[in-house]
């Protein structure tokens, strides 16, 4: 299960122990989920780092989801996996998961997606880019009333991305939206564990709104 909060996505890493070491350091402050998410590994990196980093949550008590690929989630047997637009159907991919692990799917600002997500039994939606995205400079943006009427619509959890920082988050959690899923600015604060535990201070605690 996982409870509103932030969800934290880690940054493009080489180093394996650097990643490892970074995200240690953040598990204190109790994020949601943490998404495993690297653009620049191999294969080979990838495993490795993923299967490390679901050692280190599962200590934690912290759901790890796999981003974009399925297979590793199932090799490692991961939490969960998050899938974008290229990343295979998500109604296959709830079938080779089970009804256990976490599925999220990336809806950019496109209100069939969302309404296929549930269909196919996904647990959240992601919405982004709510803000300009120094990670994804190009990506729509989806608005407030998009996360609003997801969560009103569809009685999934809603996750917000896309240039969020402390400061801009409040408006969004009063949109709707229980997860922030954020990179920079946690991982590029000056004080990484400082931010994770102010994000965690954003939401009152325990809701309704949990999933399995």
């Amino acid at each position: 299960m996982f409870l509103p909060g932030l969800y934290l996505v880690t940054p493009d890493q080489a180093d394996g122990d650097a990643l490892v070491a970074a995200v240690a350091a953040l598990l204190p402050a109790r994020p949601a989920l943490v998404q495993y998410r690297n653009k620049l590994a191999d294969a080979s990196q990838r495993r490795e780092q993923a299967g490390r980093l679901l050692a280190l949550c599962r200590a934690a008590g912290v759901p790890l989801v796999i981003n974009d690929d399925l297979a590793l989630t199932l090799a490692i047997g991961a939490d969960g996996v998050h899938l974008g637009r290229d990343d295979g159907d998500p109604a296959e991919a709830r079938r080779a998961l089970g009804p256990g692990p976490i599925l999220g799917v990336s809806c950019y600002d496109e209100w069939p997606r969302a309404e296929a997500g549930a269909a196919a039994g996904v647990d959240y939606l992601a919405f982004g880019a709510v803000y300009p995205s120094p990670t994804k400079p190009h990506a729509p943006r989806a608005s407030f009333e998009l996360l609003a009427r997801a969560k009103r619509d569809l009685g999934l959890p809603v996750a917000a991305i896309g240039g969020i920082t402390l400061d801009n988050a409040p408006p969004l959690i009063a949109a709707g939206a229980s997860l922030l899923a954020v990179i920079s600015d946690v991982f590029s604060a000056p004080g990484p564990a400082a931010r994770a535990a102010a994000y965690a201070g954003l939401f009152p605690g325990p809701s309704q709104e949990t999933t399995a």
